[in-house]
């Protein structure tokens, strides 16, 4: 392979590991820095083929990333990732790989010594070795120079070369990255130099180190990179060989919600409202602030999260940026998250206090759901038509308008966006918001591609759909383990197991997992809503009139279901009757049992037996699977149809009906 072009030909390039990179997580600011770290890296990659005269020409890059690499952007700084790790470019002769090779490398080193300088230097002389040894050993740059437009398969064999060689790694190994060594070097768990090395790193008390590194944490220096490179981001200015500019980081807010205060948004939300309104709910609110704030040394540490709902509540931000954590008494009372368990009992005093008034005012507002939402979705087979030349220039253009509007539509859903570039969204959100927000989404880019088509001629049209997993996770959850199964589930269940196009639910509890749904788009959209979505308002609606919903029939909801199936070894006979018979009786069955369970009169006039019957009919049909066939996609009526009933469907009504309380 030759390192210099002789003629127009095409560059590939990938930067990895991905997923290890991005998904070894304990907070999501792990999450989205690995993320944000990544998207950067890639775009100082493009921006090193820009400057040997090299055309990116998929994806489309983000051109104002690209300029905020050397203090030249018109908008507002880059906060999320937005730039894929794989692109591809137009070269031509005089081109020279190596030169992209050497400027991602030396972006990452410059922005690791920066870390280091800051936290590190004089604590312990074996940190400098075990972190230059990490940094160097770190990423796997790929590349290959291929003729075709139509070739996207030559960078994937580069990559089954398998060059890749990590480091071997001894001593304590870190708490967020598998394998990789700690950095003080101790040689076993609970020895002093672990203790002590750590305790000097945060004695340091730079630029917020006791918020972002718990007593107990040990890193390893890709972690502590991803956690720390934040505060000296700004800072950065390095010099690049082959360039005639010098690489310019920028200012990037520390403020990322956490899991916990992701649960308990609409909580808190409607506290603070409720605090406008009742003087003696502010007092006991301010009195509950008090008691945290020396829990948390006087560190809010959700300071500048930006989620909507809790910014547009206009009252003091000291409330708004209370650690996650205090408003959950599970979390109160683990002393692996507040050692200082004297002080964490009085907050937990003075949480139950305010959770007593807020009731009071709203009898369903007693506490914080403990659940929060991760929200992933893939475009399906863009990249089979991304190999006809007569496509690729409509979806560059479909996927950077879909890239660049994806902040604000997860904004407008209270949640936190990690990544969109491509075809791919990464959010977290509050359990309320998440799957209205995965349904704009997708409707989002439909609308798009929908109106580029009305464009372009027939053999240019762009066929398009977008896969969804939402995975609802108790705040215990550890969150590496939550984002492995969000893509399990998108790749897995949503695109191979139910035909793409589809979106799918887990809810996993700290015992394991709790329910799994999923259902085609066409098959789970009513009226441009989620039909699970609109049961759970129902019911909760019906609850909140009456009180014994929740009780009498969604409590038993998995028993009384699981009735409706056949047998495990049913006679012919009795199959045939079950099958012909099935639909109406099951209707009839549930809608007496939901009339039974105190269903308040549902509007004047209205027969209850008849608005039962409309409820359960809807919810019936959720929780039969239904599987798209990928040779008729557009054929409904052609899928594949289970007779069985599958409970889970009306578990995640009651879950979302109930947030999360009595799974």
């Amino acid at each position: 392979m030759s390192d210099k072009i002789v003629s127009s030909e095409y560059f590939h390039f990938s930067l990895a590991p991905v997923q290890g990179f991005i998904a070894q997580a304990r907070r999501t600011r792990d999450f989205w820095a690995g993320s944000f770290i990544l998207s950067w890296l890639s775009a100082v990659a493009m921006r090193a083929v820009v400057a040997q005269n090299g055309t990116v020409i998929f994806p489309k890059p983000d051109d104002d990333f690209l300029l905020w690499l050397e203090a030249k952007g018109k908008k507002p700084a880059p906060e999320h990732g937005s730039v894929p790790n794989r692109f591809k470019a137009s070269v031509k002769k005089g081109f020279e790989p190596q030169v992209v090779v050497d400027t991602v490398n030396t972006a990452w080193k410059a922005l690791a010594e920066k870390v280091y300088e800051g936290d590190l230097t004089n604590i312990n002389a074996e940190t400098k070795l075990i972190w230059d040894r990490q940094v160097e050993a770190y990423w796997e740059l790929n590349w290959v120079i291929s003729n075709g437009t139509e070739d996207s398969s030559s960078l994937d064999e580069r990559k089954n070369w398998c060059s890749y060689s990590p480091p071997d790694e001894t001593g304590v190994k870190c708490m967020i990255m598998d394998g990789w060594q700690e950095l003080s070097g101790s040689p076993k768990p609970n020895d002093n130099q672990l203790t002590e090395f750590w305790q000097a790193v945060r004695d340091n008390g730079k630029h917020g180190i006791k918020t972002d590194l718990r007593k107990s944490e040990h890193l390893c220096a890709i972690a502590f990179i991803k956690r720390r490179f934040v505060r000296y981001f700004e800072q950065l200015d390095q010099p690049m060989v082959g360039w005639t500019l010098t690489l310019k980081g920028w200012k990037v807010d520390a403020g990322r919600p956490s899991v916990a205060y992701m649960a308990a948004v609409h909580w808190l939300e409607d506290v603070l409202i409720q605090a406008r309104s009742y003087p003696y709910i502010k007092q006991q609110l301010w009195r509950f602030h008090d008691e945290a704030i020396k829990l948390t040394e006087g560190n809010y540490n959700e300071w500048g999260n930006q989620i909507k709902c809790i910014k547009n509540c206009g009252t003091p931000d000291k409330w708004k940026a209370l650690d996650g954590n205090v408003f959950f008494e599970s979390a109160l009372e683990n002393i692996n998250i507040y050692d200082n368990q004297v002080q964490a009992k009085l907050v937990l005093k003075e949480l139950k206090i305010l959770q007593t008034l807020v009731s009071q005012e709203k009898p369903n507002l007693h506490s914080a759901t403990p659940f929060y939402a991760v929200l992933m979705m893939d475009g399906d087979s863009l990249g089979k038509q991304m190999s006809d030349t007569n496509k690729q220039k409509a979806i560059t253009t479909g996927l950077d308008c879909f890239t660049t509007s994806m902040p604000d539509w997860v904004k407008n859903h209270n949640g936190f966006l990690i990544y969109a570039g491509g075809d791919d969204v990464l959010a977290i959100l509050p359990l309320e918001d998440a799957l209205s927000c995965a349904l704009a989404i997708r409707e989002r880019y439909e609308a798009i591609f929908s109106e580029l088509n009305k464009s372009v001629l027939e053999t240019s049209k762009v066929n398009t759909s977008i896969s969804a997993a939402v995975v609802f996770a108790h705040i215990k959850m550890p969150l590496t383990k939550v984002l492995k199964n969000a893509h399990e589930l998108l790749d897995v269940v949503a695109k191979e197991k139910y035909g793409r196009d589809s979106l799918a639910v887990r809810v996993w509890k700290p015992g394991g997992l709790s329910l799994e749904w999923a259902r085609p788009w066409e098959c789970a959209i009513d009226n441009k809503q989620l039909v699970l979505e609109r049961l759970a308002k129902n019911f909760a609606d019906d609850d909140n009139k009456d009180g014994q919903l929740s009780n009498r029939f969604l409590y038993k909801i998995r028993e009384r279901l699981e009735l409706l199936n056949p047998p495990a070894k049913p006679t012919p006979t009795a199959v045939e009757v079950f099958t012909r018979n099935q639909e109406k009786q099951a209707v009839e069955l549930m809608a007496a049992e939901y009339f039974s369970s105190g269903l308040y009169d549902p509007y004047p006039g209205v027969d209850k037996m008849e608005h039962a019957r409309a409820v359960i009919r809807p919810l019936l049909q959720q929780c039969r699977p239904i599987y798209r066939d990928e040779q008729k996609p557009n054929s409904p009526e052609d899928w594949q149809r289970d007779d069985k009933v599958l409970v889970d469907g009306a578990l995640l009504v009651r879950f979302l009906a109930q947030k999360g309380v009595n799974v």
